[in-house]
């Protein structure tokens, strides 16, 4: 697992921590069931504080990218289908609302790529 964190960058370190192992987990580059380093472990490879890291590790785990096995430590899950059936749902909740609301196929889709882009940094 190859993490970088770049301080100069406007995201914040722990958002950098999520991101890049969400994607490597998503990629393959960190196959299901890879036992990912402690929490207190990563934070000294990367020159981070222990919260930061607990932090990401906290919010992989609510995505459902990790799994956390108790004192066997904390694993790439098998998030893959998780995280599309949870997209999906909440892409079916978007399209619902927006439908209600009145804004024609169009307008909610550029609203998606709009949003997209804030969150993706494009």
């Amino acid at each position: 697992m190859t993490l970088k964190i770049r301080i100069t960058e406007g995201t914040a370190p722990y958002e950098q921590v999520r991101a890049q192992i969400s994607e490597q987990a998503r990629s393959g580059a960190l196959p299901v069931g890879y036992r990912l380093p402690t929490v207190r472990g990563l934070a000294e490879q990367l020159g981070l504080a222990a919260n930061t890291v607990a932090k990401a590790y906290r919010a992989l785990e609510t995505d459902g990218v990790i799994e956390t096995r108790g004192r066997n430590g904390t694993f790439v899950a098998a998030a893959g289908s998780a995280a599309e059936r949870a997209a999906a749902a909440e892409a079916q909740v978007y399209a619902e609302r927006v439908r209600r609301l009145g804004l024609s196929e169009s307008d909610a889709l550029g609203a998606v790529r709009d949003a997209l882009r804030a969150a993706y940094g494009g």
